[in-house]
């Protein structure tokens, strides 16, 4: 029997954390080495993207977790225990974190990653009007730029197509203009 299946019967077919019942993944818990029933989920998509910040969480989902912290499984009582400490500025997720009692070798994994000590906020790519940058999106500047170490000079209105964000630094993204890669201030573009 495949990992998905045996997780499928766990649950009931059910995202462990929401209790969605369609576009269903299997989520293996960091740190994982080999993905197994004692360290993977079964999570839907709206879920999978707000654990892996993706997607800004919303905090009205994960009221369910009050109810699913609950599981005997202990992959799943670790999300939930990361998702509360996420949301601990919220009085319900900070109550739900009070009373939830987990075995020290569970609780030390739960705080393996550092996860717990961040907030729910998740920051991403946006050009000057607030609008979201993907990976590959075409956006045109509204400033005429100088580029530093070089007399190239980019002019208001100069499109970059299929531009690369700078993963550690919501800020910049990266993109070529006349053949030559430049690093560009998202404060200074719009998507295209």
């Amino acid at each position: 029997m495949s990992l998905v299946q045996e997780l499928q019967i766990r649950s009931g077919n059910k995202c462990e954390l929401c209790t969605a019942e369609t576009n269903l993944a299997v989520y293996e818990v960091p740190p994982t080495s080999n993905a197994n029933t004692d360290n993977s989920i079964l999570v839907c998509k709206i879920c999978l993207d707000q654990i892996e910040k993706t997607e800004q969480l919303d905090t009205g989902r994960w009221k369910i977790l009050n109810e699913t912290m609950w599981s005997e499984f202990a992959p799943v009582q670790v999300v939930a225990w990361r998702m509360l400490s996420r949301l601990r500025n919220e009085g319900w997720a900070a109550d739900s974190l009070d009373i939830l009692y987990l075995e020290e070798d569970t609780l030390e994994w739960a705080k393996k990653t550092g996860d717990h000590e961040l907030d729910g906020n998740v920051e991403f790519h946006q050009d000057s009007n607030g609008t979201r940058l993907y990976e590959g999106d075409t956006v045109v500047l509204v400033k005429t730029l100088d580029v530093k170490g070089s007399t190239l000079s980019v002019k208001l209105g100069t499109v970059v197509k299929n531009i690369r964000l700078v993963h550690d630094n919501t800020e910049q993204i990266e993109g070529k203009v006349e053949g030559q890669t430049i690093v560009i201030l998202t404060k200074y573009l719009r998507k295209g």
